[in-house]
């Protein structure tokens, strides 16, 4: 009688615990803004019958969203508009925390481009801020940002409605605006903050570059985005030998940038026809151009840093040439 029963009629404790790898219990606030950031994009009917990606950045301690951005997929340039808004507003956070999606973790794929391994490229502009990174594929490890896209997905189109927002870019306009009344309305006013200063704009818009490998053509030109473009030093032209290797930078800006042997120079497109005949016509008056940034000689794309980058990465810069 003194035997334990080998099926008990009544149910232990045991029976109800939860297994230790599906446990993802809340956890409180971090106590400071800027100690983490989560960030997600979320797939919706947001304005019009077209599905839109809205990338967002929320920060962990005070609820507030540092950044907003439309685009038609998950693409890093939506990343890096978000990050430009928090180094702009804010300063430089101390974590951040994604989703396990191809912009923020290395995907295997047959392309061997370096401008297609966004891992690298925003891992690297993150490195050169100090901003640590993680990566996570459960929703409930990022509930913050995960419940913001809920609230948003039931607020946010009926303004986009209301005040007649029908394209990307009114609808990347409107989100400044909307950032600010939402945050005012539902964020927390905390004052703790670990935000560091961020560079400067010229800076940042090195930093927040897109990357691509190329050799000079016979043409003394380099083709990114089936466009030529050519080094130029002070307003001259600089003919490399043929199969020189450059390191194409897109800065933020959209200006080009060729890194060639760890020096920066501007480019000038070539055009697919002269702008007028000389023969025919009379020159035209030349418009003063915009000065350009000069980078320094401590530009964040330096040769033997990215290269030092990709090693602790486990990766090879020579596998993208």
């Amino acid at each position: 009688l003194n035997q334990p029963l080998d099926n008990p009629i009544l149910p232990t404790a045991k029976d109800f615990l939860e297994d230790p790898k599906k446990v993802h219990p809340s956890r409180p606030r971090k106590k400071f803004a800027g100690e983490l950031i989560q960030m997600d994009a979320s797939p919706h009917a947001w304005f019009g019958p077209e599905t839109t990606n809205l990338h967002l950045a929320i920060d962990d301690a005070s609820g507030n969203i540092l950044g907003a951005y439309f685009d038609k997929q998950e693409t890093l340039n939506a990343y890096y508009h978000i990050l430009e808004q928090i180094l702009a507003n804010h300063g430089i956070p101390l974590q951040m925390k994604t989703d396990k999606r191809t912009v923020f973790t290395y995907q295997a794929s047959n392309s061997k481009k370096m401008e297609d391994d966004t891992y690298t490229q925003f891992g690297y502009a993150c490195h050169q801020l100090a901003i640590l990174r993680e990566t996570t594929s459960i929703p409930q490890a990022k509930g913050r940002v995960e419940r913001l896209n809920q609230t948003l997905q039931s607020r946010l189109p009926i303004e986009l409605e209301r005040n007649n927002i029908h394209t990307l870019e009114d609808a990347n306009t409107f989100l400044l605006s909307y950032i600010q009344t939402f945050n005012e309305q539902f964020g927390n006013k905390t004052k703790l903050s670990v935000f560091e200063e961020a560079p400067n704009p010229s800076e940042r818009n090195l930093i927040l570059a897109r990357l691509a490998e190329r050799v000079v053509d016979s043409g003394h030109h380099i083709r990114f985005q089936n466009r030529y473009y050519m080094p130029v030093e002070q307003g001259k032209e600089v003919y490399f030998i043929r199969k020189t290797k450059a390191l194409v930078l897109k800065a933020f800006d959209g200006d080009i940038y060729l890194n060639i042997a760890d020096k920066i120079y501007h480019t000038k497109e070539l055009l697919d026809h002269e702008l007028y005949s000389k023969n025919f016509e009379q020159e035209p008056e030349q418009k003063k151009e915009r000065r350009k940034y000069i980078p320094p000689q401590t530009h964040p794309w330096k040769l033997t840093s990215f290269k030092q980058y990709l090693h602790k990465n486990k990766k090879d810069y020579e596998e993208f040439t």
